[in-house]
């Protein structure tokens, strides 16, 4: 829940510059498969949407004013952005500028936080940044 706070931090603090979407995945420590002593949740595997929506409500409630969006049972997006488990993007104008290193290890809100801010200062500089895992 650590990691969410940050997140929720950096949107607040960046908000008046970018739009700010999480997209809840399947669960990575589900309670009923390799369960994290990290986790405070007893979330079992999505069986079904209706499932994965519950899940993600968590996330709502912990996140005030974020928007939340689900992955569909096929897990297109996790699939399509290689997020296993969390990972940060920056899209601008339909194409990646930022990709973060997968979590939990590349996961670094502080490395998102400095790329906003050089956007911020130098807004005609998109050049994607990909960090390598």
């Amino acid at each position: 829940m650590a990691r969410l706070q940050a997140y929720h931090r950096l949107a607040v603090q960046h908000m008046h510059m970018a739009d700010f979407l999480l997209v809840y995945i399947e669960e990575a420590h589900p309670s009923d498969g390799w369960v994290s002593t990290d986790s405070s949740y007893q979330i079992p595997r999505h069986q079904c949407l209706q499932d994965r929506l519950k899940a993600a409500q968590l996330m709502v409630q912990g996140l005030p004013g974020c928007r939340v969006v689900v992955d569909s049972m096929s897990n297109a997006s996790n699939s399509a952005y290689g997020a296993y488990f969390e990972r940060l993007y920056v899209i601008l104008e339909g194409k990646v500028v930022y990709q973060g290193g997968r979590g939990p290890e590349g996961y670094k809100i502080s490395e998102l936080r400095s790329w906003l801010e050089h956007y911020e200062r130098h807004p005609r500089d998109t050049s994607p940044v990909v960090i390598q895992i």
